[in-house]
Formats: C-alpha cells, structure tokens, sequence
C-alpha cells in the first residue's frame, strides 16, 4: 500500500514539473513569437507608408511626425486617430489614416489611408486582413493592382452612391467569386474621406502646427525610411 501511495506521489509530481515546464515553455515562445510577429507588422506598416506617400514627395521623418485626431466610428478604429503627416520643407502634402472595415468576409480588413488637403487619395494599402487566399487577398498589392484604383479618387470622384462595387452600380471593380471583400475596402476608404472632410478643419488647424519631429513609435528599433512589403454624410 505504502509503495503504492510513493508510486501515486512520484507519478502527481512528475506530472506537475512537466506541466510547470511546459507551461513556461510556451509563455516564453508565445512571448518571443508575439515581439516578432509585432515587429514584422510594424515593418509592414512602415513600408507602405512609404509606398503611399514615397520619399520623393516629403523630406520630413514621417514615421514620428505625427497628430491625434479625435476618434471617429467611421474609421471603425477604437479611441483617438494619430495619424501620420508628410510635409515637404515643414509644408504639409499629405496624411496617412488608419481604417478598419469591419465588414470583411473573413473579418476585419486593417488600411491606410493617404489623403491630401484637398481631400484626394494618394493611395491605400491593406496592411492586415483574413481575407479567404486566390479570391479576397487580391486586395494586397502584390496580388494585384486592385487596390491602385482609389489613387486621385476624392468623395466627388466617383458620385457619392457609385463608392461600391459595379456588382452594385458602383464605379470600382470586384473579383470573380469574391464581391464581400473588395466592397467592404471601398466603403471603409470611403467612410475615411468622410471622416477627413467633417474634421477639416481641426484636422488643417493640427497639419499647420510647427511640427516637433516628436511622436509616438511606429517600429520597434531604430527603422529609418531606408529600412522599408456607403454612407452618406
């Protein structure tokens, strides 16, 4: 009886040690895995800011100019908006806005935005999405050039009701077998361009602020610019 009980005691404490190790073991790794994979997003995100507003069209540190706006349930984002500034010799050219459409057919597609002070597009890059592979991925830039189409549109370009699919009678393309995807990223570009327009003016009263060159971390590290893939109002 007594062997039996120090069998039953050996076999509890060899099964808590191992869960012990192995519980630490994959803290650690899902630590390590997490710092990686939010470094590789940053990374992704740097990039295409740099593919929406290029280096040739600002010469200020775009990746810590940035301003908070107020939030915005258009933008489908949670809390204040920072956003980042491009300006050439201390003028500002342009913005880059994060968007969510929420409305994906695998979820939440994560965008930026750039606009001007007109309200004109200079591009939009998806920079996460669960979008299902050789249909609704064709949003990412190296799929397609899907995405391109938006570059100059501004909310008078198209009409307000063509900002949809033309599966819809709107003016932007979808893909064969795959419509939720694509018209969920144009009302989420279009949602944005509204956001801008009603904020015009603290948003202008912000952009003319003398920039500090002090703003929060895009990228973990030190990245530089050369480390960088409807509704109606």
């Amino acid at each position: 009886m007594a062997t039996m009980i120090q069998s039953i005691r050996r076999s509890a404490l060899g099964l808590g040690l191992f869960a012990v190790i192995t519980g630490g073991t994959i803290a650690v790794t899902q630590a390590l895995t997490n710092e990686r994979i939010a470094e590789q997003a940053a990374r992704a995100e740097a990039k295409a800011l740099f593919e929406i507003i290029p280096e040739s069209a600002h010469n200020n540190d775009m990746l810590r100019d940035t301003l908070v706006l107020p939030a915005g349930d258009r933008l489908a984002t949670e809390g204040p908006v920072t956003v980042w500034v491009a300006r050439q010799d201390g003028r500002p050219v342009g913005m880059i806005m994060p968007a969510v459409a929420p409305d994906g057919y695998s979820g939440a597609i994560k965008l930026l935005v750039g606009i001007d002070l007109e309200g004109t597009v200079l591009g939009v890059r998806v920079i996460d999405h669960k979008e299902t592979p050789g249909l609704g991925d064709r949003i990412e830039t190296r799929k397609s050039d899907w995405v391109k189409d938006f570059e100059g549109r501004s909310l008078g370009n198209p009409a307000p009701k063509q900002w949809n699919v033309k599966k819809n009678g709107g003016a932007f393309d979808q893909f064969t077998g795959a419509t939720i995807t694509p018209r969920a990223v144009v009302k989420a570009v279009q949602k944005t361009l509204i956001y801008s327009r009603k904020n015009q003016q603290i948003i202008r009263s912000r952009l003319n602020r003398t920039p500090t060159g002090q703003g929060p971390d895009v990228t973990p590290g030190d990245l530089t610019n050369e480390s960088l893939n409807l509704e109606q109002s």
